[in-house]
């Protein structure tokens, strides 16, 4: 512990530390790390162009995928009776649709380091759309056929545009680039709006299942397209072979940072989608107007949508370490007291209350893997490791919940037990807050950490009792 604080001394007192203009600190003129975050131009038209298309790709992928709870009542309650809530969540529809999403980004992330942007993009988008409108020809009944469409093609057609997206970023933005990254992750919840109305009146209405299908898939359609002529890249797209997942995994093994965070949002994705998924059917079941209950994850996403828009904001003052380890204890509480649900104001005041904090601990995930990127061009392989551990809990939430749930509908421990996930990463945050002394709540103690750890990369004499060798 002296040779931590002693280093960490040093590294505060150093007049050469590169510490980006975004974080708020100062730096050397001729530092080459401010030349290269000075490189993207915080701005103009081909740069908020391409954060619009990159929020119109959050709205048709994660957006689409957190109105699952509008497929899972209507596939428990009419298409597929013969299949108990347990059994639709082992065979894996919602959770492989939401594994396949962030471990793609393992695949999309390297070919995105690699200078393959556009073919990702148009190859992911046209995947998710040729699958959805095809989903639209499943009968009642025909689960293996809503599981490869639903569950497996589309969630790689979202998986292989929802890294890339979230990356390019970066080339067009610095100082404002967490900002930017948390509005347009706000594109999730505007989709989980958009998609559960359209869905609830059309496969619940005159317009069946196919219809409304097909009515969804060409909206998805267009807005994929809009994207897909709106996102522009500013460096060379051309291949390139610089970028290895060996060498990026040696470096991700030895930062202690990077570990901790990939294994605390690992651990807290089992329960993150709990409320997403059953939140509406949890209403039903309760004796709740299902008019109403049909709106449930709307408010919920409207709150959502609010939380990702502020978190950018929050985090300019209690830095994003502090904020994570907030909302994620947040999160946590208002999980578990899903418990209490028993009348219309209960479900207004959870679905707003985990809206948004859920809001706020989901935007922050990013901007908080590209902080702990030393260097950019090595994002996209970063966020695709990170995201496939993290995928391994997320295709585990929806059969433990449904398990835990059973045939007779018990909420209590299926609660208990999601909320309980969300303490695992708030423990591993603080652990990692106390371990290199981040009590500060500026922004700059967070890029400390990041040099510290990039220190110990470079050969001081601790760093074996603190990485991976």
């Amino acid at each position: 512990m002296a040779m931590v604080a002693e280093l960490r001394d040093e590294l505060t007192t150093n007049e050469k530390l590169d510490v980006p203009e975004e974080l708020g600190c100062k730096q050397s003129s001729d530092s080459p790390a401010l030349r290269r975050e000075s490189d993207p131009p915080d701005g103009g038209r081909v740069a908020w162009a391409t954060a619009l298309g990159s929020f119109l790709i959050q709205i048709c992928g994660y957006g689409y995928l957190t109105s699952f709870g509008v497929y899972q009542d209507f596939y428990t309650r009419i298409y597929l009776t013969n299949q108990p809530p347990s059994t639709i969540s082992v065979r894996w529809i919602g959770s492989l649709n939401s594994f396949l999403i962030a471990s793609s980004t393992l695949i999309s992330g390297l070919m995105y380091d690699r200078g393959w942007f556009y073919h990702i993009m148009i190859v992911g988008s046209l995947l998710q759309s040729l699958s959805l409108f095809a989903l639209s020809f499943a009968k009642p009944g025909q689960f293996y056929m809503i599981f490869l469409l639903q569950g497996v093609l589309s969630g790689v057609g979202m998986g292989l545009t929802f890294g890339p997206s979230m990356a390019v970023l970066s080339q067009h933005f610095s100082k404002r680039r967490t900002l930017v990254m948390t509005l347009v992750a706000s594109g999730s919840p505007m989709g989980a709006i958009i998609h559960p109305i359209m869905l609830n009146h059309l496969l619940n209405g005159p317009v069946g299942f196919a219809g409304g299908v097909r009515a969804s898939a060409g909206l998805v359609s267009a807005l994929l397209l809009i994207a897909c002529l709106s996102m522009r890249t500013r460096a060379p797209s051309t291949p390139m072979a610089s970028v290895s997942y060996s060498a990026v995994a040696r470096k991700c093994s030895r930062e202690v940072p990077f570990i901790l965070t990939t294994v605390g949002i690992m651990l807290c994705q089992i329960g993150f989608y709990y409320p997403l998924f059953y939140l509406q059917l949890d209403s039903i079941k309760h004796g709740i107007d299902a008019h109403f209950s049909f709106y449930s994850l709307v408010i919920l996403n409207a709150a959502c949508a609010v939380g990702r828009c502020t978190a950018g904001i929050i985090a300019a003052y209690t830095g994003l370490l502090n904020l994570t380890i907030a909302f994620t204890a947040a999160s946590g509480i208002v999980t578990i007291s899903m418990i209490a649900l028993s009348d219309i104001s209960s479900v207004v005041v959870i679905a707003v209350a985990y809206g948004y904090v859920s809001g706020v601990y989901d935007a922050a995930l990013v901007p908080l893997v590209t902080v702990l990127t030393p260097d950019l061009s090595e994002l996209g392989a970063r966020m695709g490791i990170c995201f496939v551990f993290t995928a391994l809990d997320g295709l585990l939430s929806g059969p433990i919940s449904g398990a835990l749930l059973s045939s007779q509908y018990r909420w209590l421990i299926p609660s208990l037990f999601s909320g309980e996930r969300f303490a695992y990463y708030t423990n591993g945050n603080t652990v990692l807050k106390e371990r290199f002394n981040c009590h500060s709540p500026a922004p700059s103690k967070h890029w400390q950490l990041q040099q510290l750890s990039a220190q110990l990369w470079n050969g001081h004499p601790f760093k074996n009792m603190l990485f991976i060798d």
